[in-house]
């Protein structure tokens, strides 16, 4: 006889999250464990494939990695904006709301001047 552990699979979207306990023979990869969630049957964007992004309470895992008992597998879903681009974006933004502030206070100071 096979022993068995205790593993969740969990996913979860904004408006709806699903954690599923499973019990599992030993030697149980995370990408095993997804699929035998069977959540891509409560999910209709959710597609089990060999590159999905998997974590194990936060920490990203590769679907090989083997779970011992009480381990949640994560399901991650893609991004949808590169965080470093959306950095990126935002410091661009307050540069130039910095330098156009910079340019109307010397304009204002410019017309101060002539005004005396």
């Amino acid at each position: 006889m096979t022993d068995t552990i205790g593993v969740e699979v969990a996913y979860a979207l904004p408006e709806k999250q699903q954690i599923v306990r499973l019990d599992v023979p030993e030697g149980t990869t995370a990408l095993q464990a997804v699929k035998q969630s069977r959540l891509d049957s409560v999910f209709d964007d959710l597609e089990f494939s060999d590159d999905l992004k998997l974590g194990v309470w936060g920490k990203s895992v590769p679907g090989d990695r083997v779970l011992v008992s009480g381990e949640r597998v994560e399901i991650y879903r893609p991004l949808l904006a590169d965080p470093k681009e959306v950095r990126k974006a935002r410091a661009a933004r307050a540069k130039a709301a910095r330098t156009e502030g910079d340019q109307s206070s010397e304009a204002t100071a410019s017309e101060s001047d002539s005004s005396d």
